[in-house]
């Protein structure tokens, strides 16, 4: 362990510590090269969230590499929260790039599988899948706490991240969601960021498991949120989304606002969401997954009262 038993000195970890609500943002990188557009859109999230999720080729769509995307930030004084999925490296390039983000300063790292390639924008390329999300965490996991390689030889200066995973409570089957999260906690997740929540009954009902079973003493859970834009957009994820859970009765709320409103009536019901998980046993923060609308998480962190962020020296 480093310092005072922290893992990896990150200010996410630090907040959760300290037992404060934590509250991460996400920014996309840019389909380019494009610095500037980047640092518009993170420069959003500045002092309004803990950490920022840097996406890995997101829905297998090629975009600036979350390491270099991560790098810029961490110069630019925002904490990223490095994504690395398996669909695109295998062992050693995985290695390679945890040993390489942590020195440029990366100290937050999630580990996905990647969703296939078939539901990109490249379909015909090679995956490669060499690791899956469980074995990337408990690789990641042995470099930190035992400074090893897979193959067991000696890491020279070993890579501190705070290890976080993802979580779907949704996807079917549904009764084997809680093992799964389980497996991932043992595997070595210090953290879990969940799937964009809509049905909160079901949400409650996994949340309740994951307490009963003490998986919540173990690693900190944290809501996803997702604002929805429109009606049109809620059907679109409830169709075509894989995993997502959106209740007929939400689609229904936001048709009901009616033209020019569906906006404004999708954050009131992301910020109704994050005022329950705030009183909601074992929900250690909120995942806000504004995606291509940063500039709305001043206000829906404002309006959330989430504000001001734990300085935490």
């Amino acid at each position: 362990m480093s310092n005072n038993g922290l893992k990896s000195g990150s200010n996410l970890e630090k907040v959760l510590k300290a037992g404060h609500f934590a509250f991460t943002g996400e920014c996309g990188p840019p389909k380019g090269a494009n610095v500037e557009h980047l640092k518009e859109k993170f420069e959003h999230l500045r002092g309004k969230v803990d950490a920022v999720n840097v996406t890995d080729n997101q829905t297998a769509v090629v975009r600036m590499s979350s390491a270099a995307a991560s790098a810029i930030m961490v110069a630019n004084g925002i904490e990223p929260n490095f994504q690395m999925v398996c669909r695109d490296r295998n062992r050693l390039a995985m290695m390679a790039d945890v040993l390489g983000v942590y020195s440029l300063g990366v100290r937050n790292m999630l580990c996905l599988s990647g969703d296939h390639q078939k539901f990109g924008n490249h379909p015909q390329s090679k995956n490669v899948y060499d690791l899956d999300s469980m074995q990337l965490i408990a690789m990641v996991k042995k470099m930190r706490d035992e400074g090893k390689f897979i193959n067991d030889e000696d890491i020279d200066v070993p890579p501190k991240m705070f290890i976080g995973a993802a979580a779907n409570p949704f996807a079917d089957p549904y009764e084997f969601r809680i093992y799964r999260l389980a497996n991932k906690i043992d595997a070595g997740a210090d953290f879990i960021q969940t799937q964009c929540i809509y049905n909160m009954p079901r949400f409650r009902d996994f949340m309740k498991q994951a307490v009963d079973m003490g998986l919540t003493e173990k690693a900190y859970i944290l809501a996803g949120v997702t604002p929805m834009k429109s009606a049109r957009m809620a059907q679109y994820m409830a169709k075509m989304v894989p995993g997502m859970d959106v209740p007929e009765e939400l689609i229904e709320r936001l048709k009901g606002a009616g033209k020019g409103n569906q906006a404004e009536e999708g954050i009131k019901f992301a910020i109704e969401q994050i005022e329950e998980f705030k009183e909601m046993a074992g929900v250690s923060g909120v995942h806000l997954m504004a995606i291509e609308w940063e500039h709305k998480v001043p206000e829906i962190a404002e309006r959330a009262k989430v504000l001001p962020r734990p300085q935490i020296d």
